[in-house]
This record gives structure tokens, C-alpha cells and sequence, in this order.
């Protein structure tokens, strides 16, 4: 049997611009996706230039990574750098 989840923290790495439909949407969804699992979800916008001035680690908190989509980034090296955590570290990743 599966086991219940109570709450989902979520890391959606990316420069949140609110006239940028898919960032919107993008919270849209998760709220969705967890409605659905019967789960909480926190949902928390990280800068990529936050990431590529604390280092990636400051993910480790999340059990889940979101790449925004949005590029150009003010900090590819920050997208870059959480893309390459969630793969080092095993986290669930989604990215277009």
C-alpha cells in the first residue's frame, strides 16, 4: 500500500515574472497536483542567481525541484547548478 503524504515542499527554481503566463500557471499546477494526492503543498520561488550565490545545497530542504521555464535566467549557472543537485542527490526533478 502506498504510503499517505501529508505536505510536499517544492523548490521552483527560476526568476518569477507574474506577466509571464506559465509562472502563474506553474503554481496553478502544483496546488492542482497535490489537491489531487490529498497532499499540502509548499510551494517556494527560488531566483537562479540565489542558487549560483548560496550554492545548490540550499535545495536540500525540498523534496522536489521545479525548472521554471523562462530562460534567459539572470543566472544560468544557478538553473544549471540545480539541475545538476536534483541529479547528484536523487530529487525529483521536472523541467521543459
Amino acid at each position: 500500500m502506498a504510503e499517505s503524504v501529508s505536505a510536499v515542499r517544492v523548490a521552483v527554481v527560476g526568476d518569477f515574472d507574474a506577466a509571464y503566463p506559465s509562472h502563474p500557471a506553474t503554481d496553478d499546477a502544483l496546488a492542482l497536483a497535490a489537491a489531487s494526492l490529498g497532499a499540502a503543498v509548499d510551494v517556494t520561488w527560488v531566483p537562479t542567481e540565489a542558487v549560483a550565490a548560496s550554492g545548490a545545497e540550499m535545495l536540500a530542504a525540498y523534496d522536489g525541484i521545479w525548472s521554471a521555464s523562462g530562460s534567459p535566467y539572470r543566472s544560468m549557472e544557478g538553473q544549471l547548478a540545480a539541475i545538476r543537485f536534483a541529479r547528484e542527490q536523487g530529487r525529483p526533478l521536472v523541467a521543459t
